[in-house]
């Protein structure tokens, strides 16, 4: 019997987690979540959850940023999360830190309840691909070697956006000027894309803006007031606000399918799907994902599967720290 520390650290919020694990099968014991700007340091964060439960065997964290010699310098926080110190101080054996998206990719395999959005899907065992937006975009490969998956951490986030006809093209030239030069799909597909979807749709006179909705903008989250009008038509910029998300979220999903053909799916993770999922099912993201001229027949069968489970990276997290005791 073992107990293992997990977390799912994010640019918004960061959940932690305590479980019992008997030869691999996982008990949560408690779990917490914490705005993710509450401690300058991570370790503070992480003894404040604990308290005075300190006999931890194994802690695995799976982190929006990059891993490099298991340290983070996070993309959206202003902490450094280096295993070894956190080993050292919080006095635990093993300590492992994760790319959030490959913590989620982990925590997949063990759901079994997904959307699926491809009416033409045929499942076959292969890789998997995942993307998720939320206060970022994440991508993800799972790699299947016949027998077993192996999560690849990637940054695809951040590659540049690729625009498909001329409104996009006009929305490349905005974004380029707003953010002086390079434009990352994660200015688009992510929480802070809504307001910048909007901005550039009001730049050109697409429609008129409702002075309503731009006073609610002012009061609180303008994403979640532009992301809810377009989600139920209540206007017309807001509509097409979520129209251009959808698709140009489908065209990059299909960009991931292109470059590890995942015959057993694209999971669509992250806190935004859920949300939105009418949106999704409405055809502009399997519009997107199939636009690939001569190359669609090449990923037109695979599964699109929203990922409706909040905990994915958390499981994910936890799964990979009993997977590496049992290794040891």
């Amino acid at each position: 019997m073992v107990r293992i520390l997990a977390g799912d650290v994010g640019g918004t919020k960061t959940v932690l987690a305590l479980y019992q694990s008997d030869q691999g099968e996982l008990t949560e014991i408690r779990k917490e979540t914490y705005p993710s700007g509450r401690h300058t340091r991570f370790e503070d964060l992480l003894l404040e959850f604990l308290g005075s439960d300190s006999l931890i065997d194994a802690a695995t964290f799976g982190i929006a940023g990059p891993i490099k010699s298991q340290r983070c310098i996070t993309t959206n926080l202003p902490w450094i999360i280096d295993a070894a110190e956190i080993a050292d101080e919080l006095n635990i054996p093993q300590v492992h830190l994760l790319n959030d998206l490959e913590a989620a990719a982990y925590g997949i395999l063990r759901l079994d309840h997904f959307h699926e959005l491809n009416p033409d899907a045929h499942e076959e065992a292969g890789h998997i691909a995942v993307i998720a937006a939320g206060t970022g975009l994440g991508e993800a490969i799972l790699f299947y070697d016949g027998r077993d998956y192996h999560a690849m951490p990637t940054e695809g986030g951040h590659c540049e956006f690729a625009p498909q006809d001329a409104l996009e093209d006009q929305l490349l030239v905005f974004l380029r000027q707003r953010f002086n030069g390079h434009v990352s799909l994660e200015r688009i597909l992510a929480g802070d894309g809504f307001g910048n979807l909007y901005d550039f749709l009001k730049s050109i006179n697409f429609a008129e803006a409702n002075a309503e909705l731009e006073a609610q903008m002012q009061q609180t989250d303008r994403n979640a007031v532009i992301s809810r009008a377009g989600l139920q038509q209540e206007d017309v910029l807001c509509s097409e606000v979520m129209r251009l998300f959808c698709r140009i979220y489908g065209a990059e999903a299909g960009n991931l399918a292109l470059k590890c053909l995942p015959r057993n799916g694209v999971y669509i993770a992250g806190g935004i799907a859920p949300k939105i999922r009418p949106a999704l099912e409405s055809g502009g993201f399997l519009e997107g994902f199939l636009d690939k001229g001569r190359m669609t027949h090449a990923i037109e069968h695979i599964p699109l599967r929203i990922v409706d489970n909040p905990e994915a990276p958390l499981l994910g997290a936890a799964h990979y720290a009993s997977k590496q005791l049992a290794i040891k």
